[in-house]
């Protein structure tokens, strides 16, 4: 009996070193992940390696989307024209007067292929109440299809209600698809949608589960919000569908965040990107359809740019976003993220920010809904104060936002942390508006919310206990992992 048990420690001791090897040599990885793996495997060598068979393994994006079949569904043209202007050097009037913008442009349009849109009316949401009021009323006066995306999508009366008008819908003959983060939906089933799918409606989960909580590619999340109404409206930011999202659940009390309605072009970038996903998952693919692209008459005068990323991404456009948008900044930088757990070159690229005179104000909820990457965040939000930037816990419930506004004159709202997460791992979108009206708009919210917040001092931070210490530095040591 000794004897098996020797050789059986011995083939995972073998396949430990093995896997180490692999990690170090075989996957392209930052340090502080390929280091945080190792010490997983070494220490918890049976857990280690089940943890990284669910979390840890790479993905190819060959296995995601047939990008040359998929491409930029009914936008390739005018993309290209875009771009081409743009590398003559005629770039597009500026859009706004507090922020020179144009490298950013340049950058999202010819090395990530993000179309430019000028002709766009935004409506800017802090509420959930309001912002399903107003999608909810949208979806009532559609007249040809209706594309939901979402991470979260919970059977509790929220989704009961949207689920409902979504129904009516289908019913007076509008095309209706939902797609859903397998993981992040669990909490509802196929069968919450008989009725939709009875009326012609069409239901898929992205990357879907073979039982319950168990899938090889967990840790890869469709954590997109993304709803387009007949080709015209698009609704992307914060609010996933359920009670919390509402303030209805005393656990996180009101739920603060942002999330935008578009009337215009920026339309069609939601849309390819909801017809990009839906096709990735092989279910009931779509083709291009004039009825996804139709002409938009839109009397708006905002400038926007859809920017995704994800693992099957060739670069990771997000992250590259903000650091452009930091680099860019001279006055003032205004963040509000429930998650701070930058790489390296975010972190350096506020510090530097800070010892160059800029102003960066950091916002980040005072309670944890993940205990881990709450005492992560704390700790790197506390180590920006020592170089002057101003960090504030919100008190008034909890801060689900994922903002980023420069100067008053470029705001980014979205799905996307500031974390590993959401640059590596997650599939995300982000909105930019080239525009000092609604960066003043976002800005008098995150003042408001400054309103009930609680600036966390030197001191403070300081005067922490010993378990809370005890916590930022496990936090901290697996953070590349969170």
């Amino acid at each position: 009996m000794k004897v098996i048990v020797d050789n059986f420690f011995t083939i995972i001791l073998i396949a430990n070193i093995l896997l180490s090897l692999i990690i170090v040599f075989r996957e392209r990885r930052e340090t502080a992940q390929t280091w945080a793996w190792l010490l997983v495997l070494m220490f918890i060598p049976i857990l280690g390696f089940i943890l990284y068979i669910f979390f840890g393994r790479g993905i190819s994006k060959d296995k995601i989307f047939d990008l040359k079949m998929q491409g930029k569904i009914g936008m390739n043209l005018e993309i290209e024209e875009d771009k081409q202007a743009l590398k003559r050097g005629l770039y597009p009037h500026p859009p706004t007067g507090q922020a020179d913008v144009r490298q950013l442009i340049y950058m999202l349009t010819v090395s990530e292929g993000t179309l430019y849109t000028s002709q766009n009316k935004v409506t800017l949401f802090t509420d959930g109440r309001e912002k399903f009021d107003a999608l909810i009323d949208d979806i009532n006066h559609a007249q040809n299809h209706i594309h939901l995306e979402y991470y979260i999508y919970r059977s509790d009366d929220l989704g009961v209600e949207l689920r409902d008008a979504l129904v009516v819908a289908a019913q007076r003959g509008v095309k209706v698809r939902v797609l859903l983060d397998a993981w992040g939906s669990t909490q509802v089933s196929l069968s919450f949608f008989d009725e939709l799918k009875k009326h012609g409606g069409e239901v898929a989960f992205f990357f879907p589960l073979f039982v319950p909580y168990i899938n090889p590619r967990i840790n890869y999340r469709n954590h997109r919000k993304i709803v387009v109404i007949d080709g015209q409206i698009g609704y992307t930011g914060g609010f996933n569908v359920g009670n919390e999202y509402l303030g209805l659940v005393k656990k996180f009390g009101y739920w603060r965040d942002n999330h935008l309605r578009i009337y215009g072009e920026a339309v069609y970038s939601l849309q390819n990107r909801f017809l990009m996903d839906w096709n990735s998952q092989h279910t009931n693919e779509v083709s291009y359809s004039p009825d996804f692209f139709p002409r938009i008459d839109s009397t708006g005068d905002m400038a926007v740019q859809i920017v995704t990323s994800g693992p099957d991404s060739e670069h990771e456009q997000i992250k590259m976003t903000y650091l452009k948008m930091i680099s860019l900044a001279k006055r003032e930088i205004l963040i509000q993220t429930p998650y701070y757990i930058p790489d390296g070159s975010i972190h350096e690229a506020l510090k530097l920010a800070l010892l160059a005179g800029v102003k960066v104000h950091l916002q980040i909820p005072n309670k944890p809904d993940h205990p881990l990457v709450y005492w992560a965040t704390y700790s790197f939000a506390a180590e920006l104060i020592e170089y002057g930037a101003i960090v504030e816990t919100y008190e008034n419930g909890f801060i689900h936002a994922k903002t980023m506004i420069i100067d008053g004159g470029v705001v980014s709202v979205g799905s996307a942390n500031i974390d590993v997460r959401s640059f590596r791992l997650d599939f995300e979108v982000n909105t930019l508006v080239y525009d000092e009206r609604m960066a003043s708009q976002v800005r008098k919210a995150f003042f408001d919310d400054s309103n009930v917040s609680k600036q966390l001092t030197r001191e403070i931070y300081e005067n922490r206990g010993t378990i809370i210490k005890l916590k930022e530095g496990l936090a901290r040591l697996v953070s590349p992992l969170l």
